[in-house]
């Protein structure tokens, strides 16, 4: 097995990716949409209407004799060449701060405790375990996938299209029973089936019951509408979704459940690396997550628009011109603030990313703008102050009422286990808290 661990927001020579040659040049310079429909699962997903990632990021991008790896974090793999892109916080073998953000945001449980069970080479599907409720609530939204399929019948009350090479082989000598099929439309199909199939499997891991009991109610639906469920017929229904994927555009969630659960049903096939050359994995963003992560440790005291769901739209122009969406703006109206979510290293905050801040606090009449960011050290709030005046009058002079703040959220880096550096965060979460108490909002305690 030839393995390779890169960190985020980095460069690495080229050479460093000799190990691997196939995987490399399966996806440098690819896009997420391009690798989602190679086989790769994105999370959350680029091309839907929900909270995705940009489809044009990519995961390494040629830099002259390096490539640069972006917020993408995650596993992928093709044949026997595995790439692991951890977080830039982790530490040797551990990626303590991705999975708190995991834990934090979608409500996991840490993948280590399970090692004993599935190993060091399979934490990128149980990983796939773990999102399956997510993406079956979100699918069964609209309700039962129902669909046209195709019975065989035998008996006296012929409705369909009389078999005649059937009625033969099974009707001689005639009894009186007719051989003929006929469409229905129907709940239990070949994705319902694999999705009863998931549900099986997932049940059976030591994790299975508490995982699936945040869905029970969706479950029970599945179980109710698969009559027609037998545990021999697995590798058959796989073969049938992998063959027909959903493509239209309503049933999207369906689409990206029924890949999901393709993915976790042909696991140890991925995981051994038995000679297929398609690749395969699971990627996601770490900018979005970071997001969701800050949003619930401000979330009393700030709203959160979310772009990708139109939701809490906001408007440059009178009469709906404009929509924008800041990450945070706070409820405080009468000392308003808006804050900005950047997982990238803070020195790489520049540029339009000023100006977007400064456009947002221009539109809500805020003096005070805010960049939230993960940092390794323990630096202090870094205080820019807006300019006034002109250089061509040389009347240049900062402004003492309207600034924007890098204020650091400081990540743990000497931990023995997830435990210590889970008890470090929490109180690390409590002084970036209180900075922002300077700022006149106050917190409730915990």
């Amino acid at each position: 097995m030839k393995r390779m661990k890169v960190k985020d927001n980095g460069f690495l020579n080229k050479d460093a990716f000799a190990n691997i040659p196939a995987l490399t040049e399966k996806i440098a310079d690819k896009t997420l949409e391009e690798l989602e429909k190679e086989g790769v699962f994105v999370f959350p997903d680029p091309v839907g209407d929900l909270d995705g990632m940009e489809r044009d990021q990519v995961i390494l991008q040629s830099v002259n004799e390096t490539f640069r790896t972006g917020n993408v974090m995650g596993f992928i793999g093709i044949g026997d060449e595995r790439l692991a892109i951890q977080s830039r916080f982790s530490k040797g073998e551990e990626d303590f701060f991705t999975q708190y953000m995991l834990d934090e945001v979608l409500d996991m449980p840490n993948l280590a405790e399970y090692e004993t069970d599935l190993g060091k080479d399979h934490q990128l599907f149980s990983f796939l375990m773990f999102l399956f409720p997510r993406y079956l609530k979100s699918a069964m939204r609209k309700g039962p996938y129902k669909t046209y399929i195709r019975r065989n019948y035998n008996d006296q009350n012929a409705r369909g299209t009389i078999d005649i090479a059937r009625h033969i082989k099974e009707n001689t000598p005639f009894i009186g029973n007719i051989a003929y099929g006929q469409r229905e439309y129907s709940y239990d199909n070949d994705l319902m089936e694999l999705i009863r199939h998931t549900i099986e499997y997932i049940s059976e891991k030591p994790f299975g019951a508490k995982l699936l009991n945040k869905v029970k109610d969706e479950v029970q639906t599945i179980f109710d509408l698969t009559a027609g469920y037998r545990r021999q017929d697995r590798q058959k229904i796989i073969e049938i979704n992998a063959r027909k994927p959903l493509s239209h555009a309503y049933y999207r969630e369906y689409h990206v459940l029924q890949h999901l659960c393709i993915l976790i049903l042909t696991h140890q096939k991925h995981s051994i690396g038995a000679g297929t050359r398609q690749i395969y994995g699971v990627l996601f963003d770490g900018a979005w997550l970071w997001e969701e992560y800050i949003n619930k440790l401000i979330c009393t005291k700030f709203y959160h628009p979310m772009n990708k769901a139109s939701e809490g739209t906001q408007y440059l122009f009178y009469k709906a011109r404009g929509p924008v969406y800041p990450d945070f703006i706070s409820i405080d109206d009468h000392n308003r603030i808006i804050a900005d979510a950047k997982y990238k290293p803070i020195d790489n905050v520049h540029g339009r990313d000023f100006l977007q801040v400064l456009a947002y606090m221009f539109r809500f009449d805020a003096k005070k703008g805010y960049y939230f960011y993960p940092e390794a050290g323990a630096d202090e709030d870094q205080t820019l102050r807006l300019n006034r005046g002109s250089s061509y009058e040389h009347n240049v002079e900062q402004r003492e009422d309207v600034s924007v703040i890098k204020h650091g959220l400081k990540i743990p880096d000497e931990t023995s286990n997830y435990t210590v550096f889970m008890n470090q965060m929490k109180i690390e979460e409590e002084n970036f808290k209180e900075a922002l108490q300077l700022s006149n909002l106050l917190w409730e305690s915990k």
